[in-house]
C-alpha cells in the first residue's frame, strides 16, 4: 500500500494488486475523510474510474483545495467510521 495524497482534509492510499487474492486483484483505493472520520474502501470497476480520474487530474497540477473538492464526491458514500486502535 503507498499513500497517494495527504492534505489536511483527505487521505487516499492505493493498495496495489495482489496475484491470488480475489478480492484484490485490481487493486482498490482506501480514502478517508479525517474531518468527518469516515472512510470508504473502493476497488473493480469504481476504482479502476477513480485511478482515471486521479491521473487527469495530476496531468492538470490541481491545487489542494480542487483535488479535495474532487474527493468530496466520495463523502456521502463513506459510511465506515475510522477507528484507531
Amino acid at each position: 500500500m503507498q499513500m497517494i495524497y495527504n492534505s489536511p482534509n483527505y487521505c487516499v492510499v492505493e493498495f496495489p494488486p495482489q496475484d491470488g487474492h480475489s478480492a484484490m486483484r485490481a487493486g482498490g483505493y482506501e480514502i478517508v475523510d479525517k474531518n468527518a472520520r469516515r472512510e470508504i474502501f473502493i476497488d473493480g470497476a469504481m476504482a479502476a474510474r477513480f485511478r482515471e480520474d486521479v491521473q487527469k487530474l495530476m496531468e492538470e497540477d490541481q491545487s489542494l483545495d480542487e483535488v479535495d473538492e474532487f474527493l468530496g464526491q466520495f463523502d456521502s458514500l463513506m459510511q465506515q467510521p475510522v477507528v484507531l486502535h
